[in-house]
């Protein structure tokens, strides 16, 4: 195995990874199991099952992607599913799996917690027994918006000039009755005052009130969704009464001892106000020695845009709730705004998922709109961590082929931001404040612009908690990142970090011994080949090693 030690150079002459020869490898069947493979690829999904040898786990889905594409092949945006009744059972979640979902989500607001305890006990069998590394995030219910019951299973229509009542009262078999599920949503509403459902579906005009029921006349007619929401407007302006939405509520307390208890891997919380909401329920896993569980701010209101540096400090990460948040600011604001979000994080090294509506139409249809697959690649385009199906995968009808539709976007839009070096380099401000941080920071940021520069095919890193993981993901490299912890909460918190693709294995003293090791295992598996070349960075907590020498060389490593 040769090894050579290099410090940085900025003189390093420019290479375009892209451009270098990769011949496709052949997948090698595991000793002692005859595999078939059609085409280069394995038609056994006992072969596709990683190689448990020790504590080495190495993903199934990312491990066939990376013997059928090679390493720049391999998709770095991570994909985050809901699951529902669409995705529930056991082969339609491996069948997910396989397509490539990352993070399994879990909407506590819909189902019953034995529902959501069967599918999380399915997804951990589906990671222990066939070698997947999917996490499971809940998300909590937190303040609803006044929601719609029109007693229909499905939309209805509304036409122009058309007059509802808006009622609290259950008035079945009323025709253009709608009940409303908030007490005193009318409170402060005024005649005139324009009436909103779930951003622009469909839009009314208060004429008159009566006591707390409002009598409205369409203006702009379009869908009345089962359980859609409603705001109101006023001269262009949110009416301000459900601005103050709280994060956590009596029941979302007891969803977050569930989730405690099944150890889910991430705890997402709803209309997060400031961050204190975050800072409250991180104390309280911190209470209960919950380490490695994440927890997510949701942004989907105007109060967390307000305070949103704060929150995004506190928070683990980000999901940039697009469909809520539309319902308090114009939609015009909203791609303004995800943009401005997905800087900010990559800014403070902070995951971030754009989330709502990527592929809305794939609820009923089997193809998307050319929109949406826009919407999608735009998502990729600024180097989002992730990117979420919501209604597509947990009630869609083609739940399987909008994470495909999603994989495959994803994928061409990453090839085409390398072939055109459309690389989004942000100022990136040093985030740590020891001096051992701040060298950490710069030798994650050197390594990456060493890795672009040479064009190695991969990055390894050891680490511990999964930081050093983290700031290489930071500055987007060109080439994946193989990250390699003895802990497996921490693997499955790097799941949703870009580029990241953890494995877990045992650590010896020796890091020299740990490399060799690795790199024997994945030669085995048919993942290496000679020649290949991969830049070694190290967590300051891996081996016992002094930090400081540690942190002044880069290694370059070509595999014999």
């Amino acid at each position: 195995m040769a090894a050579a030690a290099f410090a940085f150079y900025p003189h390093f002459s420019p290479r375009n990874p892209v451009a270098r020869s990769k011949s496709r490898r052949t997948p090698i069947p595991f000793p002692g199991h005859r595999a078939s493979y059609v085409g280069g690829r394995c038609t056994d999904i006992r072969a596709k099952c990683a190689l448990q040898t020790g504590r080495f786990s190495f993903d199934v889905a990312s491990e066939m992607q990376l013997k059928a594409r090679g390493f720049m092949g391999m998709r770095k945006t991570k994909l985050v599913c809901t699951i529902g009744p669409a995705c529930c059972s056991e082969e339609q979640l491996e069948r997910l799996a396989m397509e490539g979902m990352n993070i399994a989500r879990l909407n506590m607001c819909h189902s019953t917690r034995e529902w959501h305890r069967n599918a999380i006990q399915a997804i951990r069998r589906l990671n222990e027994e066939k070698g997947f590394c999917i996490s499971v995030m809940i998300d909590t219910a937190g303040s609803d918006f006044p929601m719609l019951d029109h007693g229909s299973a499905s939309s209805i229509k509304t036409e122009d000039g058309s007059l509802w009542l808006f009622t609290t009262q259950k008035l079945e078999g009323y025709p253009f009755t709608i009940q409303v599920s908030a007490e005193g949503f009318s409170e402060g509403i005024l005649v005139g005052d324009e009436l909103v459902i779930d951003g622009g579906m469909a839009t009314f005009e208060v004429v008159e009130k009566i006591e707390n029921d409002l009598h409205c006349r369409c203006t702009n007619p379009g869908l009345l969704l089962p359980q859609a929401k409603l705001s109101f407007w006023r001269n262009g302006k949110l009416v301000t009464w459900n601005t103050t939405l709280h994060a956590l509520k009596a029941k979302d307390w007891k969803d977050i001892d569930f989730g405690i208890a099944e150890g889910v891997d991430f705890i997402s919380i709803s209309f997060v106000n400031d961050a204190s909401d975050i800072k409250h329920l991180k104390s309280y896993l911190s209470s209960r020695s919950v380490e490695f569980t994440g927890v997510l701010a949701k942004i989907e209101s105007l109060k967390s845009l307000e305070h949103l540096q704060d929150i995004i400090e506190a928070s683990d990460g980000i999901i940039i709730a697009r469909g809520d948040l539309g319902v308090q600011v114009s939609l015009e604001e909203i791609p303004a705004i995800q943009l401005r979000i997905t800087q900010l994080c990559r800014q403070l090294n902070k995951p971030v998922i754009v989330a709502s509506q990527l592929l809305e139409s794939m609820v009923e249809y089997p193809i998307p709109t050319r929109a949406e697959v826009a919407d999608v690649s735009e998502g990729v385009r600024q180097y989002a961590d992730g990117l979420m199906l919501s209604g597509e995968s947990a009630i869609g009808l083609f739940a399987e082929k909008a994470l495909s539709v999603m994989k495959i976007t994803s994928e061409q839009m990453e090839l085409s931001s390398r072939r055109e070096l459309c690389q989004s380099f942000i100022h990136q401000p040093l985030l740590a404040e020891s001096s051992v941080g701040k060298i950490a920071e710069q030798i994650c940021k050197s390594a990456v612009e060493m890795a672009n520069n040479l064009g190695v095919d991969a990055i390894f890193v050891y680490t511990k908690r999964g930081q050093m993981a983290s700031l290489l993901s930071r500055n987007r490299p060109n080439p994946p990142i193989f990250a390699f912890t003895d802990d497996a909460g921490a693997r499955k918190a790097m799941t949703l970090l870009w580029g990241v693709f953890p494995l877990e294995t045992h650590f010896s003293d020796d890091m020299e011994s740990n490399f060799e090791e690795i790199t024997r295992l994945l030669k085995v598996r048919g993942c290496l080949k000679l020649g290949d070349l991969i830049l070694v960075v190290c967590d300051s907590d891996v081996g016992g090693f002094d930090v400081l020498p540690l942190f002044q060389s880069i290694q370059i490593r070509a595999i014999v």
